[in-house]
């Protein structure tokens, strides 16, 4: 493994959110729901707090060839969540808001780490849904569901997430 302590010193003079790399801290994160357990031991865990944060992660990682991971919720069973070996674990949870719900356009613009059931909760309040519904729903992220194209029960009926998607940033 490639010994990146000093460029990420750069970086996370660069974040609003967070950046570290406690061994402790980063094996708690290196794993997520799934029964995949790889031996991946990353660099740095960074808490993203903004999409600047996620930019400045990006540009860093690419910059110095370093694979970047991201996460939200960690609630996943395909083990995409899980670390590699060097890489960066971009973790978006903090990135939890809703930004605007649109009653005339009925869109809704979320941040990636927003539970997918607080979603659905305040759009129920508003006369409006979130149709899928993963079994996860209570504990997932939104940007979760989008990586992996959830679906849940429903999904017959009303489709998987992509359906739902608009646009990303």
């Amino acid at each position: 493994m490639t010994d990146h302590s000093a460029d990420l010193s750069v970086l996370a003079g660069l974040l609003a959110g967070s950046l570290t790399t406690d061994p402790d801290v980063l094996a708690t994160y290196s794993l997520d729901e799934s029964e995949h357990r790889p031996d991946g031991r990353p660099l740095a865990l960074v808490r993203a707090q903004s999409v600047d944060d996620v930019v400045a992660t990006m540009r860093f990682a690419h910059e110095h060839g370093i694979p970047v991971v991201p996460q939200g919720a960690r609630s996943g069973l395909s083990g995409g969540a899980c670390a590699v070996d060097g890489g960066i674990l971009l973790s978006v949870r903090n990135m939890d808001r809703i930004l605007e719900i649109d009653e005339e356009n009925k869109t809704v613009t979320v941040e990636p780490g927003i539970i997918n059931k607080d979603l659905k909760d305040a759009l129920k309040r508003k006369e409006l849904a979130y149709p899928p519904d993963p079994g996860s729903y209570a504990m997932c992220s939104i940007g979760g569901n989008i990586a992996t194209n959830a679906g849940g029960m429903c999904c017959v009926k009303y489709g998987v997430t992509r359906e739902y998607v608009r646009e990303i940033t």
